[in-house]
């Protein structure tokens, strides 16, 4: 389950529908009746918080979300335009660095892709999407 604030248009994330579950994109937020508009491949539908799930970060999610992938040293270096994600360790999403410019953020927990979506936006003030 996602909680509702944390939802944004553009997000994705996994929407479960009568036990079938499709990753899609959040195309509308109604809070008033804490519902978000979701579309998949299948539909668009309404759905409450306990209905979405998160997808989680991972080298296959930056690839999808257009990041490049740089060997350095002992890490790996995801970036996509002045954008970048430092992972001290390959395939450790759980401790890492992202900046943008001079704003620079250390996380010490795994994130999901919607959360990374949100940091993005706060940052570059862009929305980060698939292309």
């Amino acid at each position: 389950m996602i909680r509702f604030h944390e939802l944004k248009v553009g997000d994705y994330v996994v929407a479960d529908f009568e036990g079938t579950r499709s990753e899609g994109e959040v195309i509308g937020v109604d809070g008033a009746e804490g519902l978000a508009q979701v579309q998949t491949s299948v539909q668009d539908f309404w759905y409450s918080p306990e209905q979405l799930y998160p997808i989680t970060l991972d080298d296959s999610q930056l690839m999808q979300l257009g990041f490049e992938k740089e060997e350095v040293g002992t890490g790996v270096k995801y970036k996509r335009g002045p954008f970048r994600i430092l992972l001290g360790t390959p395939g450790d999403f759980s401790h890492f660095e992202m900046w943008y410019r001079e704003d620079r953020r250390h996380i010490t927990h795994s994130l999901y892709v919607h959360e990374l979506q949100n940091h993005y936006r706060s940052m570059t003030k862009v929305e980060l999407s698939r292309p």
